[in-house]
């Protein structure tokens, strides 16, 4: 599942929210990377996620956790790289890490981070993958991009899992997005809202580009995120989508739309859904519950989704 440390929670919430996700079928506790949610949320809790998923793994010895996405820009790529093995030292390999381009321009200029254009954005990040990938499995390591540069980097533990794969959070699944992956990611992630016709044609997509590069498309490990809502019925569902267009100022036909892509519904629709991302290739889901309601939604996904799927 997916905590978005931006909504704000505590580590003692966190920890809660692990704990019953561990005995309910999940494996993984996915954290975004944000400094701030908005220019008026000064009343929130906002913890580093590098911090918290370091604080987490110390205090559950079980917990996989993850990013999705740690941003490029933020860090040094070699600080990075040096981070990242060390998280997987001291939790024993449970680290699975997700590097993506950056889009929060509000973080950018808050925290005084060069906001370029996507183009560069992700030019930034395709060297960040290969100076990380190029410190974690060499004892030296150099290199001259146009972004990034390091020299004779020399970085040690390397991290427990040899190979670390690395993923590339493609929220949009766009075309610079799936050519990075194809050239440069050991694994995809599309987030957060997607039927099962657009992911199987965003998948076509990347596998053309995994041929033009010489990559076995069958290498890359494929992620889901979807927004995630459990209902006792239809009916529950409708007054709920009925009630959130309301709130948004969104109209209802819109708001359906919105949420025909992401995994609202009752617990056999949802089962039917998951099977048809299955069949098209999805490994691994990472779900996202309205913030508050982790707990509850948790324990009825486990009773009634997970452990019947």
């Amino acid at each position: 599942m997916q905590i978005e440390p931006q909504f704000g929670y505590t580590f003692d919430e966190v920890s809660a929210i692990t704990d019953v996700a561990l005995k309910n079928g999940f494996s993984t506790i996915w954290f975004s990377d944000h400094f701030m949610l908005d220019k008026e949320s000064t009343d929130r809790i906002l913890l580093d996620p590098w911090l918290l998923m370091t604080a987490l793994t110390q205090h559950n010895s079980k917990v996989h956790v993850g990013s999705m996405v740690f941003c490029q820009s933020y860090r040094n790529p070699a600080l990075t790289a040096k981070m990242a093995a060390t998280l997987d030292v001291l939790s024993k390999g449970r680290l699975k890490f997700g590097i993506g381009a950056g889009w929060k321009e509000i973080e950018y200029n808050a925290y005084g981070y060069p906001f370029p254009s996507a183009k560069t954005r992700i030019q930034q990040m395709n060297e960040t993958i290969q100076i990380i990938r190029g410190i974690w499995t060499n004892e030296r390591f150099t290199f001259q991009g146009e972004h990034y540069q390091v020299g004779d980097v020399i970085a040690y533990p390397k991290p427990v899992q040899t190979p670390m794969p690395i993923w590339v959070g493609a929220q949009n699944g766009k075309e610079f997005m799936l050519r990075a992956t194809a050239k440069y990611g050991d694994g995809i992630n599309i987030a957060w809202m997607s039927t099962p016709t657009e992911l199987e044609e965003r998948f076509s997509r990347l596998a053309k580009l995994c041929k033009k590069y010489n990559r076995d498309t069958s290498e890359i490990k494929k992620s889901l995120g979807l927004w995630t809502r459990l209902f006792s019925s239809e009916d529950e569902m409708n007054a709920a989508i009925k009630e959130s267009a309301t709130t948004r100022n969104v109209p209802l036909d819109e708001y359906r739309e919105r949420i025909g892509k992401a995994l609202w519904g009752t617990a056999d629709s949802m089962r039917a859904r998951l099977k048809a991302f299955e069949e098209i290739g999805v490994e691994h889901f990472i779900f996202m519950f309205p913030h508050g309601q982790e707990i509850d939604h948790v324990k009825a996904m486990g009773k009634s989704v997970i452990n019947k799927f």
